[in-house]
């Protein structure tokens, strides 16, 4: 082969390889770059995990420390309402009154023969000895809202009674109402805390195709409610209105109005039948 040709084919060869040198050293800093470049990203989202870490480290010490203190609640909240179940027990558990709790509702049922004669409305001594005993316990937990329901079995009031009332409804209002005055009244509970509930024959406890069903039935419900009601409209039950003749000035009360007038000054009269 000619001098010149090999000269030339020489020249190319280095040419070429020159070429594909700097191909590669180009390729190579593309790569160092591409790597510099997600070496940058990994660092900043590497800062960013460590923000939002730390971020969410506070946020789980706020919400262990609340539920710290929300277990304590909970715990001091059931303590006092088993002291409340045990007092109230103590006191006052017959076969004429039972105790129950239920969803943070501690209910007082009081038997009406207690409280009240036959188809009337003025407490008894033994029913106004009752609700003191009642009171000392309430006294303790003055941050409870208290409703005290009245309730009848299902012998309707045929003729006037007389005190004046002429249905259930206004029997069991006027009963609950009777106690709520005479807790405020006599046994100094804040009228704030309390409302009378008429539930006339409505919720029986009992059988009232039975005598036993009807007496047990005949009840005043003292039912303290648990402290997060406290201004709220959550536990009321029964029959409700906005006027109660005789309302004792200051106390809400939900109570049906009593039919017939004022208790105290309702002309009697003879005859029918009254729960």
């Amino acid at each position: 082969m000619p001098k010149p040709i090999l000269v030339t084919a020489g020249l190319i060869s280095v040419v070429l390889l020159l070429a594909l040198a700097a191909l590669q050293i180009h390729q190579s800093s593309q790569a160092r770059e591409q790597a510099e470049a997600a070496l940058r990203q990994a660092l900043a989202d590497a800062e960013a995990f460590r923000a939002t870490n730390s971020v969410l480290a506070g946020e789980i010490s706020t919400l262990q420390e609340q539920s710290t203190q929300l277990e304590a609640r909970l715990t001091e909240a059931s303590q006092a309402r088993d002291g409340m179940l045990q007092k109230m027990q103590s006191e006052l558990e017959s076969k004429d009154i039972t105790i129950t709790e239920l969803q943070g509702k501690l209910t007082v049922n009081i038997l009406d023969r207690v409280l009240f004669d036959s188809g009337q409305a003025t407490l008894k001594s033994e029913g106004q000895a009752v609700l003191l005993k009642v009171a000392q316990v309430l006294s303790q937990y003055p941050k409870r809202s208290i409703q005290v329901v009245g309730h009848t079995d299902n012998v309707p009031i045929r003729v006037r009674t007389v005190e004046g009332f002429t249905d259930n409804w206004s029997l069991s209002a006027g009963r609950a109402l009777a106690a709520v005055r005479f807790l405020v009244d006599q046994a100094k509970v804040d009228p704030r805390r309390l409302s009378a509930v008429g539930c006339g024959e409505f919720k029986p406890v009992a059988d009232n195709s039975t005598v036993e069903g009807r007496s047990r039935s005949r009840r005043i419900s003292v039912v303290v409610l648990p402290e997060e009601w406290v201004g709220s409209d959550a536990g009321a039950v029964g029959r409700t209105t906005n006027s109660v003749p005789g309302k004792v000035p200051g106390s809400p009360t939900n109570a049906v109005p009593i039919k017939g007038g004022d208790p105290a000054t309702a002309a009697p009269k003879e005859g029918g039948a009254v729960p």
